[in-house]
């Protein structure tokens, strides 16, 4: 009997934890986004739709989760943060299409604070005409604390920090952009 215990208890630890992954309808790695995820403005007249996202396989102990969008292309020195969005419920398992707009359907509580034009919510790729495409990270984080103490008003950089100081695990996603 404690033969057969231990070898069930060795088998289950040999098996590997289901990877924490994101997905989207709208979006696929290393592909171009739509216009439809294009900003509009700043030169740019897309449609400014953030896309549907959908996680699955969080890390054990996730308490809450946040969605970050960012370009690491953009020509700034710093990159820009197209899309801010915590305090999401660890019952949360993705977004609609639309979720990060004016109006959009979000869990009660959550926030979504400024991005690098300068107001929350989702905006959307505009990279310089001619450049190269950039690459667009959408980035779920699973996160140990039920929720960020910032407010709509905090800065890209301070809630990076505080993301990566209550981090579980993160999955991320990355599309492209040019124009």
């Amino acid at each position: 009997m404690q033969r057969t215990l231990i070898t069930a208890a060795l088998l289950l630890a040999a098996v590997p934890a289901l990877a924490f992954e994101v997905s989207s309808p709208q979006l696929q790695a290393g592909q171009r986004m739509a216009k439809a995820q294009e900003y509009n403005g700043f030169g740019c007249n897309g449609g400014n739709v953030s896309p549907a996202l959908a996680w699955q396989h969080a890390p054990a102990g996730t308490k809450s989760f946040a969605v970050t969008v960012y370009d690491p292309d953009a020509p700034t020195g710093s990159g820009w943060w197209h899309w801010l969005l915590f305090n999401l419920p660890a019952t949360a398992q993705g977004l609609a299409a639309g979720a990060g707009n004016p109006g959009g359907a979000l869990p009660a509580g959550s926030v979504q604070s400024r991005t690098d034009y300068g107001a929350p919510g989702f905006g959307g790729a505009c990279p310089p005409a001619g450049d190269k495409p950039h690459r667009y990270i959408f980035t779920v984080h699973a996160l140990k604390v039920d929720k960020l103490e910032l407010g709509a008003d905090a800065m890209p950089a301070l809630v990076g920090y505080m993301l990566n100081a209550n981090s579980l695990g993160k999955a991320s996603l990355t599309a492209l952009y040019g124009r």
